[in-house]
């Protein structure tokens, strides 16, 4: 697949109006709750607080397998913070109030910019976290548009020093990772804003499928080699019942679908599935790819290709009119899927956000699911539906299949985010007879091709549970939580029934079911991914659903397949039912309705027996496999049984999607929805190149186009160093448009976000664009450096210049460094770059094929260096040397790493683009582009320090290429002071 540089997002409009005036309250509540300051000291690293509840869990019982070194680097660690009482008290407020049809702020969702203003952290709380780290040496990534989260960068050591803690690998599950060895300490002055230190560890959650099993196969596409059955898309749409609606004219159509992953994927793939399965129209309308910023490059995984693949592939063949996107995370081994669900909801991307992942809940840290829940609670207050699947380990979500205490993975658990407060918890089912109780049979004959659509109606189901002595655990996800507090609609689902709550305190899980078995009778799908292939397959799907040279077929189930065919499935609901920008967390409704005995009978199938045989009673437990996987204490007991409506196996059931469709309450939308979408001319334009972006705003209905202006936000504004413009829409069509030219110039990526405001006849809509300026390096040829000697008298100020000049073809970003011989006579020396990164990079310089250079500013009046203590951000105060001394050393060779008395040098212009602009403009560009971050960023001292002393002082200044650390040069030059 080729290499992302970029991605373009386009977003459904996440505030639906009511009606004008409910609208213009809800703007003025939003608008007057800004929230109040909450850090008011300067945070320093002398008064430090241990964090509760950030140790992970598997740092006390796994292998320790040695230290981390501590150069290396990591990208994209984060703080987060937590809401004041008051902020949580008004935000479950207003959750209830958005589900509440009798209430005036029913489905009015908030962006995620007046979220924000709501529920954030003050400006000024954010500005004293980012100066502490800056201060600890890290660069600062970026401020999640909800201000809840800061995102930084640097070393290992920098982390072990900054938090008191020491990274250390690990051996889980046969797995070697990464993470803290112990709780986590910030400065006390912040600390009890502080949720989680996060990021600082490679355990990822696992994919929830499970490949198909040749030795228990069950004889939904027919197969004309062997007249086995195994499920096509048609297939599901008719076992379910969706076809009538769908053939009213509903498909997703107005719908977003964000599929979340931690793999890069080949569109080819999908493709073949799309072509295979018949919905050959979708083969040219491929998922739009969004890497996550600063994750890493986009790389492939095994396990997570494939996982990542079927789920694109089941949710857009569900509703084929639907956008859908796929966000995943790059190579950076600290980012997770998790990290993919926030982008999404940071962004407001996606009417409904599906996760085919899980990680049991006793294998992340309990501070880390209080960050998540506030994540999730943020997307039900945007109007986004969020999905999961339940696992594949029936009872027992901690299993591994790895070494450890056998008892100890059977303990009773479910997977998380299955188990969230504010997500739906798909769990799976099965098949047992292939003929009705008449002896008809379920399944269309064997013909002489493949049958895409076999499945004659709907098949009656049971608890999934393929638990063999031969495979180990697979069956449905389900139990009772014990860290997340049992949601009220779930509580008063039992209480209208009259029904025993099984769990009066814990979420119970899961909340419906879809057939799951990768047996009873299987999924197909197409990957390239190898470790699902069998026997040797050279390729998934290149013949149909074939293998040209084997005839094999890719099948596989688990709970994986039942969460996108449901998202998909959410995706049609709210199309057909007038919620044109989401609906939100569709708990209370799924349990409204059951409640009401007629109803539930009409629209639920109840699953009331469970396993391969049908046994009544039978639901999630471990029993079936024996002794190899069931620990001998928990085998009778390790399981949650089926039973009449609500149970820990199946949930509610599963449902009749026509009848579902027809009682499901209606939105009440009074504005016209609007699409807005953001393209780049130039997706990976060279430092300084233009790059316009053409702005988009659709109507979902009708043949009027929106009026009125966007608001531009570039680089996240000018709080984050970026700018905004307003732009007024220009009519074309049915659609209205923008174009906006702006140019970059740091390495990088950077982004520009549209938001329609919409007006009394348009609802509002957000959409995304970014690009990504070099910063790869050609990998070839080479640069050398060179520094001019600077005199200073003491007590005054003078600079170098230095110069990095390319040859033999050489293109990239450098990274530089400066080292002093005579660190602690020049302890009371100050330095300062001659412009500041806006974005917080660090030393970096793009060169092209002529020399580019930088200006290095020194004072030696120590005085100048004093700032009450506190150094200021981003490099615009002169910095004392002494505060964070250090000789030169290695970077990490792909990003680059804030040193903290490092020579920052970064985006310096190509030199091409320096030949072809105006002077006026190339000023402007130099003033922006010879940037840097001060590295270190500590106190500088107070103002009885003195000078220092006259001598001649030989400085290094040393270079190393961004991608390729054997690409390197250094120089000297003497700094004098007389």
């Amino acid at each position: 697949m080729t290499k992302m540089l970029a991605f373009q997002i386009k977003t459904k409009k996440r505030r639906l109006a009511g009606g004008v005036a409910v609208a213009v309250l809800a703007a003025a509540a939003c608008a007057a709750q800004t929230p109040a300051p909450r850090i008011l000291l300067q945070p320093n690293s002398t008064q430090m607080s241990t964090l509760k509840g950030t140790l992970h869990p598997f740092t006390r019982s796994s292998q320790d397998a040695g230290p981390v070194p501590a150069d290396t680097h990591l990208a994209g660690i984060s703080i987060a913070f937590n809401r004041t009482a008051a902020q949580q008290a008004a935000l479950n407020q207003l959750l209830a109030d958005q589900q509440n049809p009798s209430s005036p702020l029913y489905h009015q969702w908030l962006t995620p910019q007046q979220f924000a203003a709501r529920f954030g952290m003050a400006q000024s709380d954010i500005d004293k976290v980012e100066l502490w780290l800056q201060q600890q040496g890290f660069s600062i990534d970026s401020v999640d548009k909800s201000r809840n989260r800061i995102r930084f960068s640097g070393t290992v050591g920098q982390v072990q020093q900054a938090f008191q803690t020491q990274m250390r690998y690990y051996e889980v599950g046969g797995k070697k990772v990464f993470a803290p060895s112990t709780a986590l300490s910030v400065p006390a002055a912040f600390a009890s804003t502080v949720a989680n230190v996060g990021n600082l560890s490679s355990l990822r959650p696992h994919a929830q499928y499970i490949p198909y099993k040749p030795a228990n196969p069950r004889a939904a596409f027919t197969s004309a080699a062997s007249g086995n059955v195994f499920f096509a898309p048609g297939d599901i749409k008719i076992a379910y019942d969706m076809n009538p609606v769908i053939s009213a004219g509903y498909d997703g159509t107005g719908q977003t679908i964000v599929i979340v992953g931690q793999s890069a994927v080949s569109l080819s793939d999908i493709a073949n599935f799309e072509n295979a399965a018949g919905y050959t129209s979708l083969v040219n309308k491929p998922p739009t790819t969004v890497l996550i910023p600063g994750s890493g490059t986009s790389a492939f995984y095994a396990g997570d290709q494939g996982e990542s693949d079927l789920d694109l592939e089941w949710s857009s063949t569900m509703a084929p009119g639907a956008t859908v996107y796929f966000v995943y995370t790059g190579s950076s081994p600290n980012f997770s899927v998790f990290d993919s669900i926030d982008f999404a909801v940071d962004n407001g991307l996606g009417d409904v956000i599906s996760a085919s992942y899980g990680a049991c809940e006793a294998g992340n840290s309990p501070s880390s699911l209080t960050v998540y829940e506030s994540v999730y609670a943020q997307a039900a207050a945007q109007g986004q539906t969020i999905v999961a699947a339940s696992g594949d380990q029936g009872s027992t979500a901690c299993y591994t299949g790895g070494s450890g205490s056998l008892s100890t993975q059977e303990a009773l658990s479910v997977n998380y985010p299955a188990s969230s407060a504010y997500v739906t918890a798909v769990g799976g089912t099965e098949i047992t007879d292939a003929n009705d109780a008449s002896g008809n049979s379920y399944f269309s004959s064997k013909q002489s091709t493949d049958a895409l659509t076999s499945v004659l109606k709907y098949i009656p189901e049971v608890a999934w549970n393929d638990d063999d002595p031969s495979f180990g655990l697979s069956s449905t996800g389900g139990g009772i939580s014990t860290v997340i507090a049992q949601p009220s609609w779930q509580k008063n689902y039992f209480t209208a029934t009259g029904k025993t709550n099984p769990g009066a305190s814990g979420r119970l899980v899961p909340d419906i079911s879809l057939y799951s078995s990768p047996n009873n009778p299987g999924y197909l799908y197409c990957t390239s991914d190898t470790s699902d292939w069998a026997g040797g397959q050279a390729a998934s799907c290149n013949s149909g659903f074939r293998d040209s040279s084997t005839t094999d077929l890719t099948v596989a189930g688990g709970t994986s397949f039942a969460a996108p065919i449901f998202a998909g499935m959410v995706a049609v609901l709210n199309q057909k039912n007038s919620f044109t920008s989401g609906q939100g967390l569709v708990n209370p409704t799924f349990y409204s309705l059951a409640s009401n005995s007629t109803t539930y009978a009409a629209v639920f199938h109840d699953v009331t027996a469970g396993g391969p045989n049908g046994t009544a009673g039978l639901g999630n437990g471990c029993s079936l496999a024996g002794s190899t996987y069931c620990s001998s204490t928990n085998i009778s007991t390790n399981k949650y049984p089926t039973a009449a409506n609500y149970d820990l196996a199946t949930g509610l059931g599963s449902f009749d999607f026509a009848a579902l469709a027809g009682v499901w309450p209606t939105g009440n939308a009074t504005l016209i929805g609007t699409t807005t979408s953001v393209s780049a001319s130039n997706s990976a334009p060279n430092s300084g190149d233009n790059v316009t972006f053409t702005v988009t705003v659709t109507p979902d209905s009708g043949a009027t186009a929106p009026t009125g202006s966007v608001t531009l936000v570039i680089d996240g504004g000018p709080t984050l160093g970026g700018t905004t413009s307003t732009q007024t829409l220009t009519a074309s069509d049915t659609a209205a448009t923008t174009t906006y030219t702006t140019s970059f110039t740091a390495a990088g990526g950077h982004s520009v976000v549209a938001q329609y405001a919409g007006n009394s006849t348009f609802g509002a809509s957000t959409g995304a664009a970014s690009v990504t300026i070099g910063g790869s390096g050609s990998g070839t040829g080479s640069f050398t450096i060179d520094a001019s000697d600077v005199t200073i008298p003491r007590g005054s100020s003078g600079s170098s210049t230095i110069t990095v000049t390319p040859s033999g073809g050489y293109t990239g970003a450098v990274f530089l460094n400066f080292d002093t011989s005579n660190d602690t006579a020049l302890a009371n020396l100050c330095y300062q770059f001659a412009t500041t990164l806006s974005n917080g990079d660090g030393a970096v310089a793009i060169v092209n094929t002529n020399s580019v250079s930088t200006t290095l500013l020194f004072d030696t009046k120590a005085s100048d260096c004093a700032t009450g203590g506190v150094a200021k951000p981003k490099g615009s105060a002169f910095h004392r040397l002494g505060d964070s001394l250090h000789t030169a050393a290695s970077h990490n060779p792909r990003r680059p790493g804030p040193l903290p008395a490092g020579l920052a040098f970064a985006g310096l212009l190509f030199a091409g683009f320096l030949a072809k602009t105006s002077k006026r403009f190339r000023t402007l560009a130099m003033l922006l582009l010879l940037v840097s971050i001060g590295f270190g960023l500590s106190a500088c001292g107070g103002s009885s320090v003195s000078n220092p002393p006259k001598g001649t002082y030989t400085i290094t200044v040393v270079g190393q290429d961004s991608a390729s650390a054997s690409i390197s040069a250094s120089t000297t030059f003497t700094l004098t002071i007389n």
